[in-house]
């Protein structure tokens, strides 16, 4: 099975996402700052993928530390976690996985080497706990798949995104084990290509049949009935349901709603974020021009003078959205509603964590 993260027992070891489809490299993080630049430059992607990442960057960030005192040590923590979370704002399992961390040693009485130790134990559950939701989301989100269906799905969301074997693409892993007959189509996901990158070769793993197409021919796709459910990921859920995901997922659910496809939203509850009330809110990452103007950082595609927009994410309303497969069940309209019922308390800062 592909490990997009794990723990070596000296260093968090990833597969470099920046090196797929040319080869399958693994890079060992050894310091914080090493782990903030493989999820600033999306050498681990994924929003449950980065949020295991900062973790264990914080553990490494902290481990090796001189505190006077455990308030030194708490200050100094903060001010690391503070440090990884400036390296992706948009996906919410960043900020809480280390406020995870940050919540569960703030109040123990231990010593800073203690709570050190505490902090690599944490990390491991937290890895853990997303390999768990994943295989629920699997479980639950496989009921949607029925034999002869052709599957849309957009960016990337499978065992590179996440601890486990996906949120998205996990609900096709599952589907697959259970001997359904299928088949994917394949968003590029411009302007980093992680669809074409990413989705394929994973479905190449799992010996699942794929077509790949470019972001502009979804549309046509629908209007010649060759799409029968859309099926993406999330990076952050507002308490009214809004989600935002990878750029062109709101082009997705638009088209999906004219042409009476059902489109699907798979996120573990740990990608929901109920402070914020809708997708106004939310924080959308501007990233360099570059990705627009180059593929591969190293071929231009148009002028050198060239202006570009790059927002990484965008906002899909609520109303968009036929159902959200989380790791606690299938919510359904109207989301304020349906969310409202769920007990984040327990289930969002985790089941597994209440030690």
């Amino acid at each position: 099975m592909i490990k997009s993260v794990e723990w070596t027992g000296k260093s968090l070891r990833i597969i470099d996402q920046t090196e797929i489809p040319r080869q399958l490299v693994y890079r060992e993080l050894t310091t914080i700052e090493e782990v903030f630049e493989a999820i600033q430059k999306l050498k681990v992607r994924g929003a449950p993928a980065i949020g295991i990442a900062a973790a264990f960057g914080l553990y490494l960030g902290m481990k090796n530390g001189d505190y006077q005192d455990k308030a030194d040590f708490l200050l100094q923590a903060h001010s690391r976690s503070d440090y990884l979370a400036k390296a992706r704002p948009t996906a919410v399992n960043l900020k809480w996985a280390l406020g995870i961390l940050l919540d569960k040693i703030s109040g123990q009485p231990e010593k800073p080497a203690q709570l050190i130790d505490r902090l690599l134990e944490l990390s491991l559950i937290l890895l853990k706990d997303d390999q768990e939701r994943c295989n629920k989301i699997g479980s639950h989100g496989s009921h949607l798949i029925h034999n002869g269906m052709v599957i849309l799905t957009h960016c990337n969301t499978g065992a590179l995104a996440t601890a486990g074997i996906g949120t998205a693409l996990g609900i096709l892993h599952t589907a697959r084990q259970m001997s359904k007959n299928f088949e994917v189509m394949v968003d590029e996901t411009r302007p980093l290509l992680q669809g074409a990158r990413l989705t394929m070769w994973e479905l190449q793993q799992l010996g699942i049949p794929s077509t790949l197409i470019t972001d502009n021919m979804a549309a046509y796709a629908m209007q010649l009935n060759k799409i029968d459910l859309v099926l993406v990921g999330a990076d952050r859920i507002t308490a009214n349901g809004d989600v935002a995901n990878k750029i062109g997922t709101y082009n997705l659910a638009v088209i999906s709603r004219f042409h009476g496809v059902p489109f699907y939203v798979a996120a573990p509850l740990s990608s929901f974020d109920l402070n914020l009330t809708d997708g106004n809110q939310i924080p959308v990452e501007e990233r360099a021009r570059e990705e627009i103007t180059h593929i591969w950082q190293k071929l231009s595609i148009t002028i050198p003078e060239a202006q570009c927009w790059n927002p990484a994410f965008d906002i899909t309303p609520a109303d968009l959205i036929t159902g959200i497969v989380t790791d606690r069940g299938i919510l359904n309209p109207p989301f304020n509603d349906s969310i409202k019922r769920l007990n984040f308390k327990k289930y969002q800062t985790q089941e597994v964590l209440s030690l």
